[in-house]
């Protein structure tokens, strides 16, 4: 995808930029809202995203592409702009399974970057920000701080 250039990145543009493609489509990803330095999306419940048939519960890849794209436009919305960057490390610690037919909510935030790293954490929902379904915590080097 070439990179594009918006005078402040938008993050509900992006996302609707995205809809019906690639993992996003597939995962129905959607935004909810943002502020100065972090971002909520969501992924509501389908059939096709369950991991386990016989007790309804979603899969953990999709809570956790929904939640790698969360921190990272997390970043982008505190630098005010995309930057091409790749995923260092991001740790999940599962809490608990999501409720069956509940749509997943997560909250990324960017609590620091440096010219080469962002480094981001959050946590995912069910609808009960207080009973998180996971958390992450992670590191993104940009891309064009190699060149």
């Amino acid at each position: 995808m070439a990179q594009t250039e918006w005078p402040t990145f938008d993050p509900a543009r992006f996302i609707e930029a995205l809809a019906g493609r690639h993992h996003s489509g597939l995962l129905d990803l959607r935004y909810e809202r943002h502020g100065t330095d972090w971002v909520e999306l969501s992924i509501p419940y389908a059939a096709h995203l369950v991991g386990d048939p016989e007790s309804g519960v979603l899969a953990s890849g999709p809570i956790l592409a929904m939640m790698d794209m969360a921190t990272s436009m997390a970043i982008w919305v505190k630098g005010g702009r995309f930057r091409p960057q790749a995923t260092l490390d991001l740790r999940v610690d599962y809490l608990r399974p999501a409720a069956p037919g509940n749509r997943v909510i997560g909250h990324g935030e960017c609590y620091r970057v440096t010219r080469s790293v962002g480094f981001v954490r959050g946590q995912a929902h069910d609808g009960d920000p207080d009973d998180p379904v996971a958390h992450v915590v992670g590191t993104f080097m940009f891309m064009d701080s190699m060149a």
